[in-house]
């Protein structure tokens, strides 16, 4: 299915939902976002599984308990909630090649995918060294004020127009 002309939700909108939804779990969960520490618990749990003996020998785990908890259906809202968005805005596409992307690198799937499993695990090392995600330390921090959590909200920014930038070398309107 081909993208309607519409471009989706409108921003604004998008934005002032994402605030109500923060705002309604911090004061209703006393919980703000965060999904990160659900990939690495996830692994655990599976890894308590596969690997048992290995396992009980990782520190991490000993900080980081491996538990099925709010926020993997957090992580579930975000996937069907952007499925909705796709869905409503008559968006939705299957595409395992991006247009911006077969333009610049080309149509191989299997650069496609190094490439996106590559950047996941950089994004995900980042995030588990700094104790938390963009969500996390974004929007949690700046919903309390956080001058860190603006801080890293302009960072993030920063660097994915750099990323863009350097990836894309302005091709976004050829």
């Amino acid at each position: 299915m081909k993208p309607s002309s519409d471009q989706g939700w409108s921003p604004y909108l998008a934005g002032a939902l994402s605030g109500v939804v923060i705002i309604l779990s911090a004061w209703l969960t006393g919980n703000y976002f965060g999904a990160s520490t659900t990939f690495a618990r996830t692994a655990g749990v599976f890894e308590s599984f596969i690997l048992p003996d290995h396992f009980a020998g990782l520190e991490y785990f000993k900080i980081v308990a491996p538990i099925v908890d709010w926020q993997v259906v957090f992580v579930m809202g975000i996937l069907f909630g952007a499925l909705l968005s796709a869905v409503t805005s008559n968006s939705f596409q299957l595409q395992a090649i991006p247009d911006l992307w077969a333009k610049r690198f080309g149509p191989s799937r299997l650069k496609r995918g190094l490439a996106a499993f590559g950047g996941g695990v950089i994004t995900m090392y980042g995030a588990r060294l700094a104790g938390g995600c963009p969500s996390g330390h974004g929007l949690g921090g700046a919903m309390q004020m956080g001058i860190s959590g603006y801080t890293a909200l302009i960072c993030f920014f920063i660097g994915g127009i750099v990323v863009a930038q350097t990836l894309y070398r302005g091709r976004a309107n050829s």
